[in-house]
């Protein structure tokens, strides 16, 4: 008995062989075609991945990517999203497929399907990376529908919840890095109308995205709201003033932030000391520039080679010989104990390795947010 068992066993797997082989071998003719632009052939496609997607998941995957690809070339985006639509209903989710379409819809402006696309994979996926969402933003670049965008974001965040800030949060900051200052705005001035509620990361976000576009009246005007608003700043957002303040030739109001900043306890650091010593040697302010010299090193925050390098240089120009001596001597005897080149990269390496450890807590915190 267990010999006939053995025998219809191995009788039934040379049966069964040729057809898998077959249905691969049509698979792979399928998703190679050069022009896959046929509905037919789209379904038949699909026909073929729902068969072989249990045996050989890793390799259908392959092959609808490549697919997709090609149907993305051959600017056949709508047979794309709806082949991986019902692959989804099919319970079959390919995310790099849908990157891949996500790409093609943004670098020809479709927001309609690029929102479709990105909230399947908001849903389906899970949190998405920045790169998803600098995507979402190119494919908006020439729409002048501030209703339609309003009512799409609205449903990314409906979908969101309870981690809709968070998704709300990177749309701004991806519309900010495509250079859509309004829309980024316009997301910011609709979100108690999204059932948010903003947050600091939120305001320094637009503190940012203003001031690098140089309106810098505007940003302070919009830290007075956060405020306002019962938003304590944080090292963050001082830096933000800061840094575009300083960049526009603003070194008065500069100064009335860093006091601010000092008086609500939040302290700068060396990069921070080094910008406004350096931007107010630059301006001939050369008194402030001290000052604030021998305020950081009052505050035991280690100096580094450059600020003295700087300070050096500024005060030979500005005629200052003698004190541009003393503090050339003051370098070279403290030179091992000086903040150099070694001690800047390891410092990024340490600030990258906590920033991404913040990111992976976020992201690790909101991975089951949506099932």
């Amino acid at each position: 008995m267990p010999f006939l068992l053995s025998q219809n066993y191995f009788t039934c797997i040379r049966l069964f062989c040729p057809i898998v082989s077959k249905i691969v071998g049509n698979y792979n003719s399928l998703a190679t075609q050069a022009a896959p632009d046929d509905e037919g052939m789209a379904d038949e496609f699909l026909n073929q991945i729902l068969a072989t997607y249990r045996n050989a998941p890793n390799s259908s995957k392959e092959r609808c990517n490549a697919y997709v690809h090609k149907l993305c070339k051959a600017g056949n985006l709508s047979t794309a999203i709806r082949l991986l639509q019902s692959l989804r209903d099919n319970n079959i989710f390919i995310p790099n497929a849908y990157n891949t379409l996500l790409a093609a819809a943004a670098e020809r402006n479709q927001i309609d399907l690029s929102f479709r696309i990105f909230k399947d994979l908001l849903v389906f996926h899970g949190p998405l990376t920045l790169t998803c969402y600098l995507k979402l933003a190119r494919s908006c670049a020439d729409t002048n529908d501030c209703t339609a965008l309003i009512r799409y974001v609205k449903q990314v965040s409906d979908l969101a919840f309870p981690n809709n800030m968070i998704v709300i949060n990177r749309i701004i900051f991806a519309f900010g890095e495509c250079r859509q200052i309004e829309k980024a705005l316009l997301v910011f001035n609709q979100i108690k109308g999204f059932g948010c509620k903003p947050n600091v990361i939120t305001y320094n976000t637009i503190l940012d995205i203003l001031g690098r576009a140089g309106r810098v009246d505007e940003m302070v005007l919009e830290f007075s709201s956060m405020k306002e608003a019962g938003f304590v700043p944080d090292f963050v957002t001082y830096n933000t003033l800061l840094n575009n303040l300083r960049r526009v030739g603003r070194l008065d109001m500069c100064l009335v932030f860093f006091r601010e900043m000092d008086d609500r306890g939040v302290e700068p650091d060396l990069l921070t000391y080094r910008e406004m010593i350096e931007a107010f040697g630059r301006s001939g302010n050369t008194g402030e520039a001290l000052r604030l010299f021998n305020d950081m090193k009052q505050r035991k925050i280690r100096p580094s080679i450059y600020i003295y390098r700087s300070l050096v240089d500024i005060l030979k120009k500005a005629g200052k010989v003698d004190l541009a001596m003393s503090i050339s001597q003051e370098m070279n005897s403290s030179t091992s104990d000086l903040f150099g080149s070694k001690d800047f990269k390891r410092k990024r390496i340490l600030d990258m390795r906590s920033r991404a450890k913040g990111q992976a807590s976020t992201m690790n915190n909101g991975v089951n947010w949506l099932n």
